[in-house]
């Protein structure tokens, strides 16, 4: 007698169609994956991004309170120049004449050129 073999090419059908299937559903997971890596370096790009925009802002903040209290002085600055104009008239002088010193208020030229020479070159004996 003889063996039948169409049981074995069913068998070896079937395992050729599983096969199949689970390659398909490998290639899916592949795909997935490298659908989730991408996104994974997308995002971290996207964060560094984002933390050189705070740098900026940060930057920009400190620079905002820098003018804020360089605005903040020009009130003295115009309070200043307001006694030195009320002075000047009080003597009756023009812009020729230098005033005489008021007591308590005087305008003072400090030589910054001078202290800062003096500060790069300090004295060989101190």
């Amino acid at each position: 007698m003889r063996h039948s073999v169409a049981p074995n090419r069913m068998s070896q059908a079937a395992s050729q169609v599983t096969n199949a299937v689970a390659m398909n559903r490998l290639l899916e997971k592949k795909r997935e994956y490298d659908a989730v890596a991408a996104l994974e370096r997308v995002t971290a790009l996207f964060l560094n991004r984002i933390e050189g925009l705070a740098d900026d802002c940060e930057v920009m903040a400190d620079a905002g309170q820098a003018h804020g209290q360089v605005l903040e002085q020009w009130q003295n600055m115009f309070r200043i120049l307001d006694l030195f104009l009320a002075s000047r008239q009080q003597h009756g002088m023009d812009d020729s004449t230098v005033p005489e010193s008021t007591p308590g208020e005087r305008l003072v030229r400090v030589p910054l050129d001078e202290l800062q020479v003096d500060a790069t070159n300090p004295p060989r004996g101190a």
